[in-house]
């Protein structure tokens, strides 16, 4: 039997100088019960929202595959307009509010995690408010972390862990990788989505490496809507999320962002 896995909202871990998050991402999942009329919702939320002074529509695209079909047949729905994209004037910030559901993120320069939470939750607020859904099916936070290696570095084995190793037996150098992993997190209803891949590129004749580590904690199970589940489970994934960032990279990349 799996013992379930501590979460400790308490643990730090400190502040980085030169944090490698390129994008900090915060979302739910939540559909709404009320009238949702875009033009509508456009005013309320352009009134609301002063510092967000441009948006755009976007439409819902819903990607289908058909397995029975010889060969499997993919489709593509756009079912039209069902939200809108608000971005900030002074800070690089962009809110997504539709039909099912509100994110925000915070792109680079990030500041501080009490900054980031407190302008998703205060704009999710107006989602909930115009929106009225009576359930969270799933809240997402992702963080995109981007390691720039030194110039003409190329070991980027010396910077994550676990380092990608090739077959057995065949001493082959990476060109380059794509890894995948989703945890489950035992006595908890969350998982995590890891990605981790590198960015090459070659300028002036030196080769610049990028180490990318994308990670995502995820809810599993619908949640009330109530605000203190929402301040309970927050720090509990902002720990997850911390736990594996600090345990997918070496001494030597931690360095880089001092």
């Amino acid at each position: 039997m799996i013992e379930d896995f501590k979460i400790d909202v308490t643990k730090t871990f400190g502040t980085l100088a030169k944090a490698p998050i390129v994008e900090a991402a915060l979302g739910f999942q939540a559909r709404v019960e009320a009238p949702w009329e875009l033009t509508a919702v456009q005013k309320r939320l352009s009134d609301a929202l002063p510092d967000y002074p441009k948006f755009s529509p976007f439409n819902q695209i819903v990607h289908e595959i058909n397995f029975t079909a010889n060969p499997p047949a993919a489709t593509t729905k756009d079912l039209g307009q069902d939200g809108l994209r608000y971005f900030s004037e002074r800070f690089p910030h962009v809110a997504l509010f539709a039909r099912n559901g509100f994110a925000f993120s915070r792109l680079q320069p990030y500041e501080t995690w009490e900054k980031f939470t407190t302008e998703a939750m205060r704009l999710w607020d107006y989602f909930v408010e115009i929106g009225q859904p009576s359930q969270i099916q799933r809240a997402d936070l992702r963080y995109i972390n981007r390691i720039e290696l030194p110039p003409g570095e190329n070991r980027y084995e010396d910077y994550i862990r676990p380092a990608p190793e090739p077959p057995q037996n065949m001493s082959l150098p990476f060109y380059g990788f794509f890894h995948n992993d989703v945890l489950a997190v035992p006595g908890h209803d969350y998982s995590i989505n890891i990605v981790r891949t590198i960015q090459s590129t070659e300028l002036e004749g030196v080769l610049r490496i990028a180490v990318i580590l994308d990670i995502t904690v995820m809810t599993t199970k619908p949640f009330p809507m109530d605000s203190r589940e929402i301040a309970k489970r927050l720090p509990e994934m902002r720990s997850l999320k911390n736990q594996v960032f600090y345990g997918s990279i070496t001494e030597k990349a931690l360095s880089l962002f001092q």
